[in-house]
């Protein structure tokens, strides 16, 4: 598999698999907080005891984490019998086994991520601006949640990750089953039925009020008729490929890797749209003051805001346009 990309779907599910994508959710945003609590905790200790290890890796949070569920730290529960005696039943996280364990080994793995981007940020061998060192997670009211499953391949199964299992529009996740999908997904089915492609993971998100799943898929090289055709002698510019991220908004490298240019600032469109559309919503308040204009004089004004969020960035694009109103007489 020569290139990567994403298909986003918006998900459809049932009122219990909504409760059961918001635990997994949960389960995340916890295992992440608790990992950057151990770290903390560990740092603690080691300024006065330097033979104190710090788990920094996702690797070793990973470890770390799966030794703290199961311990008398993360919980104990306990059941009384008849004649009053208690006796201790679980041990560690009680709901753990409710949750895939890969969304805790994901959030630990992220987690390892921030505090390597942090390292390098402050050691200075970081591009982009400066990296914070990571914060907890909090939930917020109609906030955006997210957690990430990856696709394992058992020996003589199916994968755990699977789309259009038993209908066109669904996809199977491992620890939630099938869930039902909005949007086609014809065209990604093709490609995994012609093994041109292959699902490494994918990521749930909410946001809007929706359940979404990206599926990361790893995919064959384009048809010879979609890619770029072939240089000519005369041509010795080159092709020149453009990447948008997060560190920088758009960097340009030629074809052996040099980069050409690299744009750290991205543009303000929706900042521009909001001062037209303040403009123009006063010019309109004022000509509707007059009375004797008639509705087919006024334009109508829809500014239209649409935020546009990729895998490797976001940005935010403000449109404008103008319709005008039936006319309804004077």
């Amino acid at each position: 598999m020569k290139r990567h990309s994403t298909f986003k779907f918006c998900l459809n599910p049932t009122a219990e698999q909504q409760r059961i994508l918001a635990r997994h959710a949960g389960a995340a945003r916890f295992a992440s907080n608790q990992c950057l609590h151990m770290v903390g905790s560990a740092l603690a200790q080691h300024r006065t005891d330097p033979d104190v290890n710090v788990p920094w890796t996702g690797y070793d949070l990973i470890n770390t984490f799966n030794i703290w569920k199961r311990s008398e730290a993360a919980g104990r529960l306990f059941a009384i019998d008849g004649e009053g005696v208690a006796s201790m039943v679980v041990t560690g996280l009680p709901w753990r086994r409710e949750i895939c364990q890969q969304v805790f080994e994901e959030a630990a793995v992220d987690c390892g991520r921030a505090l390597a981007a942090w390292s390098q940020s402050r050691r200075g061998t970081r591009r982009g601006p400066h990296v914070r060192f990571p914060r907890f997670k909090k939930k917020a009211a109609g906030g955006r949640q997210t957690f990430r499953l990856r696709n394992k391949h058992p020996k003589g199964r199916q994968p755990t990750i699977r789309l259009g299992e038993t209908h066109p529009r669904s996809v199977t996740l491992p620890g939630i089953g099938l869930v039902r999908i909005r949007d086609d997904t014809r065209r990604l089915r093709h490609m995994l039925a012609k093994d041109r492609a292959k699902i490494p993971s994918a990521t749930v998100i909410q946001q809007g009020g929706r359940w979404w799943v990206a599926l990361n898929v790893a995919a064959a090289d384009l048809h010879p008729s979609l890619r770029h055709p072939a240089r000519t002698d005369s041509d010795r510019g080159g092709w020149v490929g453009l990447d948008r991220g997060l560190a920088a908004f758009v960097v340009a490298a030629s074809a052996d890797g040099h980069e050409i240019a690299r744009i750290q600032d991205a543009p303000k469109a929706l900042r521009a749209g909001m001062r037209q559309q303040r403009r123009l919503a006063k010019s309109l308040s004022a000509r509707r003051k007059d009375r004797t204009t008639t509705a087919s004089v006024l334009p109508a004004w829809h500014v239209t805001t649409t935020i546009s969020a990729t895998f490797a960035g976001t940005s935010c694009i403000g449109y404008l346009t103008s319709s005008p109103r039936p006319t309804t007489g004077s």
